[in-house]
């Protein structure tokens, strides 16, 4: 059995969060200041357990033999434009430096994107750091197009 065929992708418990913690942690170009220092731990458990009771906001992760591999976060939006019709917004996307290029991020937006056309969206949305080049050819490979110019105004060092 390949990797694909026993990965799981589910919804992230409390359980997981050590695991997501370093993965971002790692991930030296996101450049978020995600950081493994127990003294911000209850930043990260606050901001899981509001994504957990948020009716819009869904935190997954990809797991293979009981290890967390990669991560995504969904977010519904309602809008007026396009006739009022929901949004799905993909974010947060990480895959675990040692899995890379397995399939597993194919398989996170593929989860993600069939969540999107069970509620009947109009449109798939992520954002990438305009530094992740690869990262943009895979995106592309899986659909995606660069349509829109984002701006980001930080309110906080991090």
């Amino acid at each position: 059995m390949s990797d694909l065929e026993a990965l799981l992708i589910r919804e992230a418990r409390p359980g997981d969060l050590e695991a997501l913690i370093a993965m971002f942690a790692g991930d030296a170009l996101g450049g978020h200041g995600d950081t493994t220092d127990p003294e911000v731990r209850d930043d990260y458990r606050e901001a899981f357990e509001a994504i957990a009771a948020s009716a819009n906001d869904t935190l997954y992760v990809a797991e293979l033999d009981g290890v967390v591999v990669g991560t995504f976060q969904t977010t519904f939006t309602r809008t007026l434009t396009g006739r009022g019709s929901a949004v799905l917004t993909i974010g947060s996307v990480q895959t675990h430096a040692d899995w890379r290029g397995r399939g597993i991020g194919g398989k996170m937006i593929e989860a993600a994107v069939a969540e999107a056309r069970v509620e009947d969206c109009r449109l798939v949305q992520l954002m990438s750091n305009s530094n992740r080049v690869d990262a943009h050819r895979f995106y592309e490979r899986l659909g995606f197009t660069p349509s829109h110019l984002g701006f980001k105004m930080k309110l906080k060092g991090r």
